[in-house]
């Protein structure tokens, strides 16, 4: 217990879960209004291109993060955003599995609901807003954990782009207490458990929710060939 509590004073640990929280909190709203409103294009939506464009970005999953590393610091360094929660959360703003995710659940919606509101005047705004939106939150809730665990998780970018030690996250904090330690793994399993409490607290919370958001994202993958017939 003594072990535990001098883990957590010896750092500023607080202040780690303050910089994670900030960082995950900003990166799943982001991910959140920037994926809905594409997916929902993607999936409802007619334009030129459309099925060429969502070809382009399912290709995006093929190109592994770390090669994406060294030119997205060039560019964070060239904004002058190094060392800042700028740099830190302006290359988190947009998931392209998040795209494909809920792009699938969208195509499964049934078109008649959208049908009846254009009968009652309503635009694609409006059909998003309060038709797509409410029977998404499933697979809504389910994004946002998933977003929220690997931005919590996340160990690689913050440890490249922040400098200071006040503005590390969790992760990060961890590794710079076993340098400081060497090994001591009282102090480290104290740490490392404080750091896993709120993601065993978030999916004990919204478990019912991402078994449900799986489920139905699962099922509209049997949609997309009906929603391709439909659009042809």
């Amino acid at each position: 217990m003594r072990d535990g509590i001098a883990a957590l004073t010896e750092l500023p640990v607080a202040r780690f879960y303050l910089n994670t929280l900030v960082f995950v909190g900003c990166s799943v709203l982001a991910q959140l209004c920037t994926c809905t409103t594409a997916a929902y294009a993607f999936a409802r939506l007619r334009f030129p291109g459309r099925d060429r464009v969502f070809a382009a970005v399912l290709a995006l999953l093929t190109v592994p993060t770390i090669v994406l590393l060294v030119p997205r610091f060039l560019m964070i360094d060239a904004l002058g955003w190094v060392d800042t929660y700028a740099g830190l959360l302006s290359t988190e703003l947009v998931s392209v599995w998040g795209i494909v995710l809920l792009r699938q659940f969208f195509l499964g919606l049934p078109r008649d609901l959208e049908d009846a509101a254009r009968l009652d005047g309503a635009g694609e705004w409006t059909i998003f807003w309060r038709v797509a939106l409410p029977l998404s939150r499933p697979a809504l809730a389910t994004f946002a954990v998933l977003v929220f665990a690997e931005q919590w998780r996340s160990f690689l970018w913050p440890l490249v782009i922040m400098r200071s030690p006040e503005r590390q996250v969790v992760e990060v904090g961890l590794a710079q207490l076993h340098d400081v330690y060497h090994g001591n793994w009282p102090f480290e399993m104290a740490v490392a458990a404080a750091a896993a409490l709120p993601m065993l607290v978030l999916y004990a919370v919204t478990q019912k929710w991402v078994i449900q958001g799986i489920q139905w994202t699962g099922v509209s993958w049997t949609g997309e060939a009906k929603a391709r017939r439909t659009d042809a």
